[in-house]
């Protein structure tokens, strides 16, 4: 099969490589028709990472079932799937509570088998496939992975009605969390510097935004609370930006109020400077979230599924720019260089 592997600098290089096999009876091939680009993918890009070097990463995806293990009973070849690709390695604690996310193993496991976006053919258990309704998109589903991440943050922050909620970056996670913030009733503020962004933050429904490259955000959320700070902020930049916008992010919310970190960290030990007094004599909780599992009995992947194919939540929108996997560099390079592209969700089809 055709696939995009990760070279020695950090760039792709598509070429072909071994189909995978189903292992054992519960298992479901399928064939990738778009997977999508995301900030982590992008946090990966250009860099020189040994343990990435020729392999298959990416982790939005959709497609086709192809063929089954003969313990299978809920798909047949020709199903159009999403697939969820968190997956731990089913043992553990963790894993035992549906806290998968959390898995030690997490990134052994998944990246052997589901998290492999970038080849015309995945793998993974049924159970981490969901039947994809005819009138969602393959692109539209490509961001369900996304829209799972937002929600899991969603569900970590307790977001009520009538709150007031700040988002800091407006990609696809930010317009994400902008989504579900208004669905439950809250107030949303969103800060990004790319204006295109914002303009699409506005189409989504933010009762306000702000070029937080320009504008002063912290001045900006005090007149949008009040005077009192929001009830929640959520970052969704990371990588490289987080010792700026984590400390912006506690600046921005309420005594007793709390920070919500979606945006991922880059590896090893980082020097985030934080007023530590005043976030302690304030109480305020810094929450980190991680990808995405259960929420009480419910998958947060089927119930994203459920959220978009209802009308609820827009992904169509968010879907900016179209690659073939032989032009996946381009596609990266675009949706590296957004304040330039205007690029929010960058899809690449596969087969």
């Amino acid at each position: 099969m055709k696939a995009a592997l990760k070279t020695a600098g950090g760039r792709f290089e598509v070429t072909e490589v071994e189909r995978p096999i189903i292992p054992s009876r519960d298992f479901v091939l399928a064939r990738v028709r778009v997977a999508g680009i995301c900030g982590t993918d992008l946090r990966h890009w250009q860099k020189a990472e040994p343990e990435l070097e020729c392999h298959i990463v990416g982790h939005e995806l959709a497609g086709e079932v192809v063929e089954v293990g003969d313990g299978v009973s809920r798909f047949k070849p020709g199903d159009r799937v999403v697939i969820e690709t968190v997956m731990g390695d089913g043992i553990c604690d963790y894993c035992t509570v549906q806290r998968y996310n959390i898995c030690e193993h997490l990134y052994d496991v998944r990246t052997k088998y589901v998290s492999r976006a970038y080849g015309e053919f995945v793998c993974g258990p049924e159970s981490k496939f969901y039947h994809l309704p005819n009138h969602v998109s393959f692109e539209e589903a490509a961001l369900i992975d996304t829209f799972s991440v937002c929600l899991h943050a969603h569900h970590r922050a307790a977001v009520e009605v009538n709150q007031k909620i700040v988002v800091i970056g407006a990609g696809p996670i930010g317009l994400g969390q902008l989504q579900l913030a208004k669905l439950a009733g809250a107030d949303v503020l969103i800060a990004d510097p790319v204006g295109s962004s914002l303009d699409l933050a506005r189409e989504l429904g933010a009762n306000e935004t702000v070029d937080n490259g320009q504008d002063d955000l912290v001045s900006r959320v005090m007149a949008f609370t009040g005077g009192r700070g929001a009830d929640v902020v959520f970052e969704c930049v990371g990588g490289e930006h987080m010792p700026e916008t984590l400390p912006l992010a506690t600046k921005c919310v309420r005594r007793g109020g709390a920070v919500v970190v979606v945006g991922g960290f880059d590896k090893g030990e980082i020097a985030i400077p934080l007023e530590w007094q005043r976030v302690q004599m304030s109480e305020i909780r810094i929450i980190m979230s991680a990808s995405f599992a259960y929420h009480d009995i419910y998958p947060e992947q089927g119930t994203v599924l459920e959220l978009l194919a209802s009308g609820k939540l827009n992904a169509k929108k968010l879907i900016t720019h179209r690659f073939d996997l032989d032009h996946i560099n381009d596609a990266f390079e675009t949706a590296a260089a957004k304040e330039q592209t205007g690029a929010v969700f960058v899809a690449i089809t596969i087969s």
